[in-house]
């Protein structure tokens, strides 16, 4: 195993991807002692937006009331704590961990890219900081009390403790398609949750050829994407979210999504004229779309977890966007060059 060939000193450099590993698994008299660093070296690399996607084509997800309901049973917090050691953020935005990222209220330039849209997006647009639901104030008792209100608002009410339509009768019962079963142990505990709705959810792996086709001809309900972005956002924002692309088999846009405004917004960074409108018409898109509630958001890591025998110098000053491990070199006073 090359996580134990790294402890016993067979190569000199690891980045770690496994939260659970960097958690457990470097709890050893070198990393103690000193001679083995563990250290997490914060970046700027966009993480763009990994979530849980309504597949807003089914009719059970085209109110936005809905999704924003059945997004409050995702418990973040207790996956952070219970599943990954702590390790991660919560994804409030599809430009995480970047300046292109929406924070705060919208300022003046990005009030000017949005105030044409005034009425035809959600006013929350102007008014508040999207924020994911989270249970770290009280639980998640009192986000379920507000997602019941939200879907009575929707046309769904509970009875004989099934989240049904009003007008139907029919209960709300959905698949969650995966395509890795490391997925299960995030999605199942979700699943848990919405039962407390009333909703009747079902999670089903598959294999990835099998996975592929169904996504690419948009056959499923809800199912677990990342939506990676780069610091130059342009032309791929039509196959994530334009309506052209909407039903467009093989495209991106597995939310479905077909908003003119959404559209123009798009257009809009397309088109921009130099970095700080790009910066603000990027913004602008991502509230609107954040406040569309398409997606769950997950979770991302704002740092590299590396693990290295002390035996390197570095640069004082580090890559924004990058390790740089090509800039590291081997410093003879180091305890670890002497090994």
């Amino acid at each position: 195993m090359a996580l134990e060939a790294f402890k016993g000193g067979a190569f000199d450099f690891r980045q770690e991807a496994s939260s659970k590993n960097w958690a457990t698994a470097y709890n050893v008299p070198a990393v103690r002692d000193g001679r083995l660093r563990k250290e997490q070296i914060a970046n700027e690399v966009p993480t763009g937006m990994q979530g849980l996607v309504f597949n807003t084509r089914r009719a059970i997800f085209r109110d936005p009331r809905v999704r924003e309901a059945l997004a409050v049973a995702f418990d973040f917090e207790w996956s952070n704590a219970h599943l990954f050691y702590g390790a991660y953020t919560r994804t409030d935005s599809y430009f995480s961990n970047s300046e292109l990222a929406s924070r705060g209220l919208p300022g003046p330039t990005e009030l000017a890219v949005l105030e044409p849209f005034r009425g035809r997006i959600p006013e929350e647009v102007f008014t508040r900081e999207y924020q994911p639901p989270s249970t770290a104030a009280g639980g998640i008792r009192p986000n379920i009390v507000r997602a019941l209100e939200l879907l009575k608002q929707a046309g769904w009410v509970v009875r004989d403790l099934k989240l049904v339509n009003v007008e139907t009768g029919q209960p709300m019962t959905f698949e969650i398609l995966l395509d890795d079963p490391n997925f299960e142990r995030i999605t199942l505990p979700f699943v848990k949750n919405l039962e407390r709705l009333g909703v009747t959810a079902r999670v089903r792996t598959v294999d990835a050829a099998q996975y592929e086709y169904r996504v690419k001809q948009f056959d499923f309900d809800m199912t677990v994407a990342l939506f990676s972005q780069s610091l130059s956002p342009g032309n791929e924002q039509v196959d994530f979210f334009a309506s052209v692309s909407a039903d467009t088999p093989g495209s991106r846009n597995l939310a479905g999504i077909r908003d003119p405004v959404v559209d123009k917004l798009i257009d809009l960074v397309i088109a921009a004229p130099d970095r700080a409108a790009l910066v603000a018409r990027t913004r602008a898109l991502d509230r609107v779309l954040l406040w569309g509630h398409y997606v769950v958001p997950q979770f991302h890591l704002t740092a590299f977890r590396v693990a290295y025998w002390d035996r390197f110098g570095r640069p004082a000053v580090a890559p924004k966007y990058d390790l740089g491990f090509d800039t590291w070199w081997i410093d003879p006073s180091k305890p670890g060059a002497r090994r």
